[in-house]
Parts: structure tokens; C-alpha cells; sequence
């Protein structure tokens, strides 16, 4: 056992990372959850799937050489980190009722129930986790919130690993990123701050602690990213509160050594205050971050250094000789430099190899998770001997300007056509005019009902892709399945009473790499899956090269449902923003230039979309949100070339045409002049699981054209009641003027059910209607 009081404490390993993924190579986690959901496996089968994996993700570092104590990183989540800590810290809202077993502890069902929400109860508030695509769920806090220790896990799991051979290092979300991203419960005064709470968590924090070292523990691993953003709360109380934390849990008397994780950005000010805390090691991210100054470290003392010089966030490979150089520049200003990752290697998948089907030029320019182990545990031998990793840097070197002369990643017509654009190429007739335009041709009633565009994806339709991918269907075999399935969801819509239609989206394995698959300079994964929250994955595709489209890609879909029905189908197309974010972009030019590439090909789509009749066209724009910086210095720029990426994509089309756009899981105040300026005629939001906190932001901004605040939480298997369906929509309309109005869900239904799907959607055109009356006779 390692504590504070120790006359020899473990050094911090040499070479570690933040995090790992931890859905398992084969997405081994998301289908023991899913099957225990189901009532198909028992808690016993959960939990010896989920020890699986860890031991799984301890042997395989520790192969790639993290082999010193503590090197592992113990980041293991059954759902997410951030209600990990809640579980830990006991804060369960009120509204749940007592979850809490008769040992005061937070079970698996009870934190599951947190997740997904029951019958009566709506799950915790989900957002995305600083500038990634995974999301994490948002603690309610409020005066009432009871703080104690009720979850043992991560003390389990690392007794576990230990007695299995690996000392891995314990992970928990640190206190004062907690309480920044906590929101105040419903019940909490006016004004409210879950950060006023600290000195009621860090009691807790210490006998988890305590528990840890008990357990053996030599370091734990607290993630403080919530330092590297520009936070609402003033930065004179949250360097008080980090002051505060870290020296009542430094001071514990008997603890593991205390490891601080900055990752996403540059700490600044930060730093120089957890500097002067009795923690061991200090985490910064030096990739995105830079490197801090000699006099931004000279507080450190004796304290480990951890430079985060390998992106975790991305898949390219590490430019080594640039991480060596600021490898040495730090040797200058420290007495001990550890070498990590940037992040935790959550956010990409396991390993290259594995993808064999891809060029082996494209993968010689990759790193993913297990290839970003072996760079840092690389670069962590220059601290040791400079000259044995030479021939790693010189090969890294080679292959990166390799990357400049290969074919197709830059494309001569493709940059002219992006030179030539004007200012006219971005903007459209001025709104009335299209409005106009657009209420003739469509000929709407009052809070017209429609869906975001995907159905659910059975069983039928994913085996029927398979087998075509593996050449057991012939094409036309399978685009008649599809047809079939388009028929079907067409027909269900026409039967529920909805006024806009969607084909359904059978076709698609996913809302980006679909068009990845259908655009040159991108290529797409086979295990490249990465979680998104919960147990739903994404496989990220990578795009390489210069980006064009040769031929149409959704136009003969939507020209079939639009043949089977008289109501206006919806054009179904995925933003550039979005197809950037939820992809590996390329890191060698700016992304507002590859934006405009992705653009460009979006509006020959729309101008054949538009030829083939389609009157309403939607563009996803869910991860703009996500990519917005950190800090708020870097925020107008993103705004500008990201909000301009989207206009150029939309402003070809005809003012009859309706642009619609989609954005899901965001704090939408933070960036409501960009949705505004977007310049789509209606955009619908998520708003079901905030109980339409949005509605407020529209109001106060006074945002004038469509807008369809999602009413249905499509994210969760429960199914609101028509009655809680007409509340959210009554408060929308105290807000935003009817006239403005869409209903719809919070986001596309391709997760869900039908049975589930079908009972809800019929439940939110009652609500309508009854809205819809409810307007008429107040007009009278």
C-alpha cells in the first residue's frame, strides 16, 4: 500500500495514457448491457462481461509496454463517467424516489435508472463532453442533494485487477469539474450554484480515497477538464474552489498519491493554482494546450510533470519529432516530466491492424488507441535515452510527408472550385421572401408534425445489409428490401396523421458514414467503433483527401417515397459540420476549408434533390455545438467558417425550397446567434429531457423563423404520455409564437423500437391536435 506518509512513494509511471476504450474490442460491453436491458442475462453475466474487458484492457497495455505500477489507466464505465461519480457521490435527485439498496448503495439498476429514466421519470439531462462527440449525463444538485459514499466500484474493480496481476490507477471525474458541470436541481432557490456544494463533496472524495489506499492504491487519477474552458462561473471562485479541493484531499491522512488530468486544452491560469496544492502529479495538455512556460511551471517543485504530447482525440500518427522537441523544452522547466496522452483514448477505437481492407499507405498515417500506447511509451524512452527512439522519429518523420504527395489528398478542381467562391454563394432571398414563397407551395396547417428523419433500424433491415456487403443479396435484391421498408414507414406516417414525411432512412448504416461511403477522399472503418454514451457506438469514418461528389447519392430514395405519398417528403441529407466533427478529419489544413469542400458536394445534392421534386429539404447540423472551442478568445472564428460551411451547402436552392436543420444535445444559449444565423427556415432542437429550457433562449433572442423544440426523448426506451406530450408543447407556445411552430421528436428514431416508436409518435399527433384546437378556440 502506497500513501502520502510513505518513505518511498511509487513514481509516477513514465509512460501512461489518460484512458482507454472501454466498449471492448469487439463492442463486447454494449451488447452485455443491451442483453442485460433485456432481461437476457442476469447482473453476475454483466458484471463478468465487464471484468472481461478490463483484464482484457490491462493485459493488452501492459503488452504495448505500460509496464510500470499504476501505468493502466482504471477507466472503466458501464455507462458514463460523469454519472460514475454521481453513483459514487450518491447524488440521485429527489425526483427518483430512494434508488438506494438497504446498505445505502447505488445498484446497478438504480444507476442504470438514472441513465434511461422510467415509466414516470424522464433520465438525467444529457450534453456533449467538452469538444468530443461522446455525451455524458448532467448531475442535478440542489441544497437538498444528500452527498455519501454510496458505490464501492471503482475500489472493486481495482481490487479485482490487482489480484489478478495488474496495479492499475484509479479514475474518478475530480470534484470541482463535477460541480461545474452539475445543473442546478428543479427544487434549488434562484441563482443557485452546484458549486456552493464542495465542502459537502469532498468528505466523500476522501474516504473514496481512503478506500483506495487501503485497497493498495498507489496513485488515483482525478480528470479536472472543466479548468481548460471558459466557464460561466467567475474564475476567482473556481481557483478557489481548486485551491480548496486539492488541499483538504491532499491532506488526507492516508490517501494514494494524488494525479490531477487536465486534458482538452491549455490550463493558464490554472495551472499555477494546482501547482500550489499537495498533489503528486499535475496532467496538461500539451498538444492542443501548447507548452506552458518555465514560469507557469516553476510552482511544480518536485511535483511530476505528466506531458499529454500524443492526441487522443484523433487517429493520426504522432508527429514525433515535434513531441521530442517539446519533450526537451519541458526537461528545461521541471524536475520530473511523466509523457501521456492529450485525453483519454476513449474517443478512438482499439487498434489499426485490425482494418486490413484499408490502403496500407492510408493506415501507415494512423494511430489509434493501441498505436498511441506504443507512441507514448516511445517517447517516454527519450526521457531516459534520446538516442534509442531516433529511428521511430526519423520513420514517423518519413511517413507524415509522405502524406503531402499522395494521391487524392489534394485535388486541383476541387481547390479552384473553393477559390471561386463569392459572398453570393452564401447567402439566399431574405427570409419573408422565401416564407412567402414556401407557405404556397407547401400549404401547411398550424404546429405542422413531422420526425427528424431516420425509423428504426430492425433486425431485418441490418442482416439484409450484411448479406448484401458479403455479396448473398444482389443489389437489386437488396434495394427492393429497402424500397419495401420506405413503403412500409410511409404508409405508418400517413396512418399516424403526420403532415411531413420521411422515407425512414433504411439505406443508411449511419447518418455520416453513409455519405462518407458515397464521397471520394474519405474511407470508412470496419472495428473502428467509438461510444458515443451508453452503449451506442459509432464508427467514425476517416477523411484523408480533398472531398468531391461524383454522382448523387440520396436522390433516387427520396424520389421513390416521394412517389408514394401527396404530403411534402423531406430530403434527408447530414451537415458539414457534422460529417467533420463525427468523422477522423484530416490535420494537414485548416477545417473551415475542408468544411466548404464537404459543402460544395452537399449543394450539388440539394440542386438534384430539388430537380427530382423534393420540396423540403433537411440538413443535420447536430454537432455544431460540439466542435465550438473551449475557450470563448477562439469561439468567433469556429462560428464564422462552420455557420458559413452550412450556408454555402443550402444557399443554391430555389426560395420555395424549405432548409431545415437539425441540432441535438447542446447548450443552445451559448450559440444561438450561430443557429440563428444559419439562415435555415425551420430548426428543430432537442428539448424533451431539459423540459424545454430552449424555449426560453428562442424567446429571449427573439429567433423568427421555424422552430420545432423536440417533445419526444427518443434517447431513453420510455414512452411519453399524449398528456406530458401537450405540456411541453403548451409551455413551447407561451414562448415562441405558434406560427413558428414544429412539433416533432428530439432526434432520429433509428435506436428505438417500433413498437415503442409507434406509441409514441401516435401520442405526440394527439397532443398536437389537441394544441392545434386549444389555438383555434382561443382565436375565436
Amino acid at each position: 500500500m502506497t500513501d502520502k506518509n510513505t518513505a518511498s512513494p511509487t513514481p509516477f509511471p513514465a509512460a501512461s495514457i489518460l484512458g482507454y476504450p472501454r466498449i471492448g474490442r469487439r463492442r463486447e460491453l454494449k451488447k452485455a448491457v443491451e442483453a442485460y436491458w433485456a432481461g437476457k442475462i442476469d447482473a453476475a453475466a454483466l458484471d463478468a462481461a465487464a471484468k472481461a474487458i478490463q483484464l482484457g484492457t490491462a493485459r493488452r497495455l501492459t503488452g504495448l509496454g505500460l509496464t510500470e505500477a499504476a501505468a493502466v489507466p482504471g477507466s472503466f464505465s458501464y455507462y458514463d463517467q460523469v454519472l460514475d461519480a454521481a453513483a459514487h457521490l450518491g447524488a440521485v435527485p429527489a425526483r427518483f424516489g430512494n434508488l438506494l439498496d438497504a446498505d445505502g448503495r447505488l445498484g446497478i439498476d438504480g444507476y442504470f435508472t438514472l441513465a434511461r429514466g422510467t415509466k414516470e421519470q424522464q433520465p438525467l439531462e444529457m450534453t456533449k463532453w467538452f469538444d468530443t462527440n461522446y455525451h455524458y449525463l448532467v448531475p442535478e444538485i440542489g441544497p437538498e442533494t444528500n452527498f455519501s459514499l454510496t458505490s464501492n466500484r471503482i475500489v472493486e474493480e481495482f481490487e479485482y485487477a490487482l489480484a489478478n496481476g495488474f496495479e492499475t490507477r484509479p479514475y474518478l471525474v475530480g470534484p470541482v469539474t463535477f460541480l461545474l458541470l452539475s445543473k442546478a436541481s428543479d427544487d434549488a432557490p434562484a441563482g443557485f450554484s452546484p458549486l456552493s456544494r464542495l465542502e459537502d463533496v469532498l468528505p466523500v472524495y476522501t474516504a473514496l480515497l481512503e478506500r483506495l489506499a487501503a485497497a493498495g492504491a498507489s496513485w488515483v487519477q482525478l480528470d479536472e477538464p472543466a479548468l481548460v474552458v471558459d466557464q460561466d462561473t467567475p474564475a476567482d471562485e473556481i481557483q478557489a474552489a481548486v485551491a480548496r479541493a486539492y488541499e483538504v484531499l491532499s491532506a488526507a491522512a492516508n490517501r494514494p498519491q494524488l494525479f490531477v488530468s487536465t486534458p482538452y486544452g491549455a490550463l493558464d491560469g490554472q495551472l499555477g493554482t494546482l501547482a500550489a496544492t499537495g498533489i503528486d502529479a499535475l496532467h496538461v495538455d500539451v498538444f492542443k494546450g501548447g507548452v506552458p512556460s518555465a514560469a507557469a511551471l516553476a510552482g511544480l517543485g518536485r511535483k511530476t510533470l505528466v506531458a499529454g504530447v500524443v492526441d487522443g482525440h484523433n487517429i493520426w500518427r504522432n508527429d514525433l519529432a515535434a513531441s521530442a522537441a517539446k519533450i526537451a523544452e519541458l526537461q528545461k522547466s521541471v524536475a520530473t516530466l511523466a509523457v501521456s496522452t492529450s485525453t483519454s483514448t476513449q474517443h478512438v477505437p482499439h487498434d489499426v491492424e485490425e482494418e486490413a481492407q484499408l490502403p496500407a499507405q492510408l493506415r501507415s498515417w494512423l494511430a489509434f488507441a493501441d498505436q498511441k500506447a506504443a507512441e507514448v511509451v516511445t517517447l517516454a524512452g527519450l526521457l531516459a535515452n534520446p538516442d534509442a527512439a531516433r529511428p521511430a522519429i526519423e520513420e514517423a518523420t518519413r511517413i507524415i510527408d509522405s502524406r503531402a504527395e499522395a494521391g487524392g489528398v489534394r485535388r486541383p478542381e476541387v481547390r479552384n472550385r473553393t477559390a471561386a467562391l463569392t459572398d453570393a454563394d452564401f447567402n439566399r432571398s431574405a427570409y419573408p421572401v422565401r416564407e412567402a414563397a414556401q407557405t404556397a407551395a407547401l400549404d401547411l396547417p398550424p404546429l405542422p408534425t413531422t420526425t427528424i428523419g431516420s425509423f428504426p433500424q430492425t433486425a431485418e433491415i441490418r442482416t439484409a445489409r450484411a448479406r448484401a456487403n458479403n455479396g448473398e443479396l444482389s443489389t437489386g435484391q437488396y434495394e427492393q428490401l429497402m424500397k419495401d421498408e420506405i413503403k412500409r414507414v410511409v404508409e405508418l406516417q400517413e396512418e399516424l396523421g403526420f403532415d411531413v414525411l420521411v422515407h425512414g432512412e433504411p439505406e443508411r448504416n449511419d447518418m455520416v458514414q453513409y455519405f462518407a461511403e458515397n464521397l471520394e477522399g474519405f474511407d470508412v472503418t470496419v472495428h473502428g467503433w467509438v461510444q458515443s454514451y451508453g452503449s451506442r457506438c459509432t464508427r467514425p469514418s476517416i477523411l484523408w483527401g480533398d472531398v468531391t461528389r461524383s454522382v448523387p447519392i440520396t436522390v433516387e430514395w427520396a424520389r421513390y417515397a416521394q412517389s408514394l405519398t401527396n404530403k411534402p417528403m423531406k430530403g434527408m441529407l447530414t451537415g458539414p459540420v457534422t460529417i467533420l466533427a463525427w468523422s477522423f478529419v484530416r490535420d494537414d489544413q485548416p477545417l473551415g476549408e475542408t468544411a466548404n469542400q464537404v459543402a460544395l458536394a452537399l449543394r450539388d445534392e440539394i440542386a438534384d434533390l430539388e430537380a427530382a421534386g423534393i420540396k423540403i429539404i433537411q440538413v443535420d447540423e447536430p454537432a455544431l455545438r460540439e466542435l465550438l472551442p473551449l475557450r470563448k478568445a477562439d469561439q468567433a472564428a469556429y462560428l464564422d467558417w462552420s455557420v458559413k460551411s452550412f450556408r454555402l451547402a443550402t444557399a443554391g436552392a430555389a426560395d420555395a425550397t424549405q432548409v431545415h436543420t437539425h441540432l441535438c444535445y447542446s447548450e443552445f444559449g451559448a450559440i444561438i446567434d450561430a443557429i440563428d444565423g444559419l439562415d435555415a427556415d425551420v430548426t428543430s432542437i432537442e428539448a424533451a429531457r431539459s423540459r424545454m429550457e430552449v424555449v426560453h433562449d428562442l424567446e429571449a433572442h427573439g429567433f423568427g423563423r421555424g422552430v420545432g423544440p423536440g417533445v419526444y426523448d427518443i434517447h431513453s426506451p420510455r414512452v411519453p404520455g399524449e398528456q406530458e406530450v401537450t405540456e411541453l408543447l403548451s409551455t413551447a407556445v407561451k414562448h415562441v409564437p405558434s406560427r413558428q411552430l414544429w412539433v416533432n421528436p428530439d432526434c432520429g428514431l433509428k435506436t428505438r423500437g417500433y413498437a415503442e416508436t409507434e406509441e409514441s409518435l401516435r401520442n405526440l399527433v394527439g397532443a398536437t391536435r389537441s394544441v392545434r384546437a386549444e389555438l383555434l378556440e382561443a382565436a375565436k
